[in-house]
């Protein structure tokens, strides 16, 4: 009982904890946006107030990802759930079934023992029938007997598992409800922490809208992915017992199913070009590993959002940005065709996607010489 009350007190508290942050963070905006009516609009304050505004999608992106990480979570629960709950009702239809069947043959049974019943076995014997008679009639009794203790023990065992299964249908009926309505609670949070998110992106682009501001952000945001690159390089150093993907080429599956959006190579803007590809496709959408690897970087980085980063071995890691939600933590070992993270629009994108890159030694290299 006490277990239960602490429970739901957990059940309860989450997600007031979850509102009581996410007011917080409509306040900070609010602070934000008065800030900017009241100064004035110089290349400072404009550096400065861009930073808070990074900062504060930071937190909501990640505050997305947690929720749409236990969104993912309760689904696969459910999904599973309801394959037992069929399960199980197609064993009880089963059961059911049997047992009726079971009964018809003890009914039977009955039946024949009760018409033999009209036999006087002491008076057989003391009107001197024929002893073989005698023998052969006493055999067939004892079979029929015995062949009545099996079916009525049968019948017991199926109306025992029939009543297990009954029981386990009941407990998985109330899990699955459970489960939904846990599912339409994260689904009510996901869509508040999103609505928050597109509130902040509003600003933000506000104040980085002009093309020399857009430039500079590109260049502090490959900065930053050239830092987290080298600490990746760091990483895989110390683990160099993978087979990388020298022998990968051409066979890899691409990570998540879309059409290409930005092709490697491409133009971004003024002198960068884009070092990866992004893929077009549904927000909420699988991401799947394309080989098997060591996660060594699962966190938010400014333009790339929620980004995943694999060490394959041998100088080889492939990257995940844009991301929902990271469905992995670093030190996790990850298979292939592993779902790794959620299509989002993380890093301020206006568009579901991925952003998806090779790399080898650090270089990037076209991820179509690697996916068919």
């Amino acid at each position: 009982m006490k277990a239960s009350i602490i429970a739901g007190f957990l059940i309860l508290s989450s997600p007031l904890a979850q509102a009581s942050d996410l007011n917080k963070r409509q306040s900070e905006l609010q602070a934000i946006r008065q800030q900017i009516a009241s100064e004035q609009q110089d290349l400072h304050s404009s550096s400065q107030q861009r930073d808070k505004l990074l900062q504060l999608l930071k937190r909501d992106e990640r505050a997305i990802g947690d929720a749409a990480k236990k969104l993912n979570q309760t689904e696969n629960q459910l999904s599973d759930s309801q394959a037992t709950m069929k399960k199980l009702n197609s064993q009880e239809a089963d059961l059911t079934k049997q047992q009726a069947a079971q009964q018809q043959v003890l009914a039977k049974q009955l039946k024949s023992a009760y018409l033999a019943g009209n036999h006087d076995y002491s008076k057989m014997l003391l009107n001197q029938q024929d002893p073989a008679t005698v023998e052969r009639l006493l055999t067939y009794y004892q079979y029929l007997n015995k062949a009545r203790i099996s079916a009525i023990d049968t019948l017991k065992q199926t109306h025992d598992e029939l009543v297990k299964v009954q029981q386990q249908a009941k407990q998985e009926n109330e899990r699955l409800n459970a489960l939904a309505i846990d599912q339409r609670a994260q689904s009510k949070q996901l869509s508040a922490e999103q609505n928050q998110r597109q509130n902040t992106l509003a600003q933000l682009q506000q104040v980085i809208d002009k093309k020399a501001s857009g430039l500079e952000q590109l260049q502090i945001e490959e900065a930053s992915l050239k830092r987290v690159i080298e600490q990746a390089l760091k990483a895989a150093a110390e683990n160099p017992t993978m087979d990388g993907l020298a022998k990968s080429s051409g066979k890899l599956n691409w990570p998540t199913k879309g059409s290409i959006r930005n092709s490697f190579g491409s133009a971004r803007s003024g002198n960068v070009r884009w070092k990866g590809v992004v893929i077009d496709a549904a927000e909420g959408q699988a991401v799947k590993a394309p080989a098997s690897g060591k996660v060594i970087y699962a966190d938010w980085l400014k333009g790339f959002g929620l980004l995943m980063v694999i060490d394959h071995g041998q100088g080889f890691m492939s990257l995940y940005g844009y991301s929902q939600a990271l469905l992995k933590e670093v030190g996790d070992t990850v298979k292939t065709g592993e779902d790794i993270a959620l299509v989002g629009r993380s890093g301020g994108q206006n568009q579901a996607g991925l952003y998806f890159e090779i790399r080898h030694k650090g270089e990037a290299e076209n991820p179509a010489k690697y996916c068919r």
